[in-house]
């Protein structure tokens, strides 16, 4: 049985308020399903299974997949909700509704779109208006008291496991209507978290109610040539089979920067750099601000100083005109410093740029795993090739990417004070070295970030 099986025959859409010719649904679900790989097929196929979920690496089209399953599902259940599910509030914004809009407008689907009180779709099937919920993992219990047909959800594993233990069953209680009820998740694997727990260990395997699809980077057709040859250049190889085949792999166990090696990153030359711009990563903290002063040769990041315990942001800056006068000065400092400051009066990203340095923070700070990623691909990536030397007079940092840990929830340990220095780090190394930042193409299902 497939998803098929619930689509009224004889359907007819038109696209409303335009003069185009009608399209049977039937014609229109065929396209779509003609225009996906095998991975992204069987998802949007399979309508039995109760729990459904999509491992995936990076670039291997979740996101148009789940495009598509939403179609697929609305069709099946026209006059019921729906709901999809984003981590965060922003993302639902910045990624789903920009994709999903693309994916409706390419095939010609007629929808609206109402922004308040909470975002939602209502495509203008056949048989009925059928509305499509968007809601985040931070605020789940909106969908309480709702009754839903279907719940999908993206990048699942990177909501907090507390999280997920608490919102998965309330979720599965709501799916009490239409013709085709099912949750179905799609992510990038982090390690044995809630994707592992819910399909992947021994006891959910044996589980006959649910059902796990791997989608290897590889199996997307659309991809850039040189796309999974970006990827090997820049990760680190334990990360690699998660990230390009979907599989569980452990990334939270020991020590975070486990590639740093003193033998091959720490070097004692007499850097003459003078004529190169400085690329300064920053950690906000009142009385401990944390900054990496590096210059980048290529594709090569050397560091070539620290500051450490400076004050506020005025101290920090003020140090760094004193060493490093007349210098171009770029900064990448934690996002957040646009909205708070160690000095009442400006935020601390305003006041990096009255001292005439130039700000590269993003709107939002990456994943601390991003961060993380980014700095262990320099280190070492897929490929074996080094990328980041550090001054030996940098003994902070030399100490904290040798010491910080993983914690019990496995996440990267703040408590051990190894964390500032290490953090401003990502913050430059993220921003000025991941080529996954830029979206990778329209109308791929490329979804990175």
């Amino acid at each position: 049985m497939t998803i098929y099986d619930n689509i009224p025959s004889g359907c007819v859409l038109t696209k409303a308020g335009d003069q185009v010719d009608s399209l049977d649904l039937e014609q229109i679900l065929q396209r779509i399903r003609n225009d996906l790989h095998p991975g992204q097929r069987d998802f949007v196929d399979d309508s039995t299974t109760e729990i459904l979920g999509v491992s995936a690496g990076y670039g291997a089209g979740k996101t148009r997949a789940l495009a598509a399953k939403t179609l697929f599902m609305a069709a099946a259940n026209q006059g019921f909700i729906g709901c999809i599910m984003e981590p965060t509030g922003p993302l639902i914004r910045d990624i789903w509704m920009n994709d999903f809009e693309q994916f409706l407008e390419e095939y010609e689907v007629p929808y609206t779109f109402r922004a308040s009180p909470l975002p939602e779709y209502i495509l203008h099937l056949p048989k009925a208006d059928t509305k499509i919920l968007c809601r985040s993992f931070e605020n789940w219990s909106r969908i309480i008291g709702l009754n839903l047909a279907y719940v999908l959800a993206d990048e699942i594993d990177t909501v907090n496991p507390t999280t997920c233990q608490r919102a998965f069953p309330k979720i599965l209680g709501r799916l009490r209507s239409g013709n085709v009820r099912q949750f179905a998740a799609a992510s990038t694997p982090e390690g044995f978290r809630w994707m592992w727990q819910t399909f992947g260990s021994e006891e959910a395997q044996a589980r006959e109610d649910r059902r796990l699809i791997k989608m290897k980077t590889s199996d997307n057709p659309y991809l850039p040539a040189d796309f999974i040859q970006r990827l090997e250049a820049n990760y680190d190889p334990s990360l690699l089979q998660a990230y390009l085949n979907g599989e569980f792999t452990n990334l939270t166990a020991g020590q975070v920067y486990d590639r740093f090696d003193r033998k091959l990153h720490i070097s004692d030359k007499k850097y003459d750099f003078e004529d190169e711009p400085l690329r300064i990563g920053i950690d906000f903290n009142i009385g401990n601000m944390s900054s990496v002063i590096g210059v980048r040769v290529g594709d090569k990041l050397i560091i070539i100083d620290e500051i450490t315990k400076a004050h506020d942001t005025d101290s920090l800056a003020k140090e760094v005109l004193r060493r490093y006068p007349n210098r171009r000065i770029f900064v990448y400092p934690d996002s957040s410093g646009g909205n708070r400051s160690t000095n009442a009066a400006q935020t601390d990203i305003s006041i990096l740029e009255s001292y005439g340095f130039t700000n590269q923070s993003p709107k939002a700070n990456p994943p601390i795993r991003d961060r993380v990623s980014s700095v262990q691909a320099l280190l070492e990536n897929g490929q074996g090739k080094v990328r980041l030397e550090i001054a030996s007079c940098c003994k902070r940092l030399i100490e904290c990417l040798e010491l910080q840990s993983y914690n019990e929830n496995g996440d990267p340990d703040k408590e051990g004070g190894y964390d500032h220095v290490n953090d401003a780090l990502g913050y430059l190394v993220w921003r000025e070295f991941n080529p996954l930042y830029a979206r990778a193409g329209r109308g791929t299902g490329i979804r990175l970030y």
